[in-house]
């Protein structure tokens, strides 16, 4: 993809709709932690132990730690906004030089701590618990952002666009949202079924992640306006507020609500 430049004007442009995106985001992350019920959940980890009479190794649920939803749903819509702030003050340099580029650096680390901060809440709401398979989930949801990352940067050197990147990034992306969509659906309809507003979070969430992958997409394939990379940032920008909102509240409403 050649290399674009940056006029005075789109850069006065993304500096306001960062700044904007930065308080959005930041008065959400604020609200969550002011309104927010103690409502925590158990990360457990399985250990073996030695039954004696049965003379054979069985494992031991032990909780490690608690995890307030409330502060964990702030945290990642918090990250957004110390983000939107940066890129549009002491690293607005760095960031439409980037830009230029063809590239956001910045973008690419903070969905990877805040998308992935995202993806625990939801899995830990159908009952992931486990601390081993969090992690699990962690590292494959991140590596999904750094192929997206390795997708702008290995492409700045190639005459036709490589989409190995890409490729990868989308197999290591599925497999959280498989792991997810095992423990939802295979309660069943007996007590152990999720509340009906983590269905709605799993697929209303599910469908805005594979958005920024379409988004990439239509960047690489200039389609219509997308052939202009700052659209795309834009649309970025957009997909991510409208992502973290819709989880903050939708997990709000289930489970944080003062009683």
């Amino acid at each position: 993809m050649a290399k674009i430049q940056t006029d005075q004007k789109q850069a006065n442009s993304l500096r306001k709709w960062n700044i904007g995106m930065g308080f959005l985001h930041l008065s959400q992350g604020v609200a969550m932690l002011l309104l927010s019920s103690s409502f925590s959940i158990p990360v457990i980890g399985n250990f073996l132990n030695f039954d004696i009479k049965s003379q054979s190794l069985k494992p031991v649920a032990e909780t490690i730690f608690n995890l307030r939803i409330g502060p964990a749903v702030a945290a990642f819509l918090i990250m957004s906004a110390i983000a939107h702030f940066l890129v549009s003050t002491v690293l607005n340099k760095w960031y439409l030089k980037n830009l230029s580029q063809h590239i956001n650096i910045a973008r690419w680390v903070e969905y990877a701590f805040s998308s992935t901060l995202m993806l625990v809440i939801i899995a830990m709401l159908v009952g992931i618990y486990d601390l081993a398979a969090l992690i699990a989930l962690v590292g494959l949801n991140a590596s999904m952002i750094l192929f997206g990352w390795m997708m702008e940067l290995h492409n700045q050197s190639t005459n036709k666009t490589d989409w190995t990147s890409f490729i990868f990034g989308c197999i290591a992306g599925i497999i959280p949202w498989i792991a997810i969509a095992i423990y939802l659906f295979a309660a069943g309809e007996g007590e152990y079924r999720a509340p009906d507003f983590v269905y709605w979070i799993y697929f209303s969430i599910f469908v805005f992640f594979n958005t920024f992958a379409i988004n990439q997409v239509l960047q690489y394939k200039k389609v219509g306006k997308w052939a202009d990379y700052l659209y795309g940032e834009k649309a970025y920008i957009i997909l991510s507020l409208v992502a973290k909102t819709l989880l903050a509240w939708q997990v709000f409403a289930g489970t944080l609500r003062p009683m």
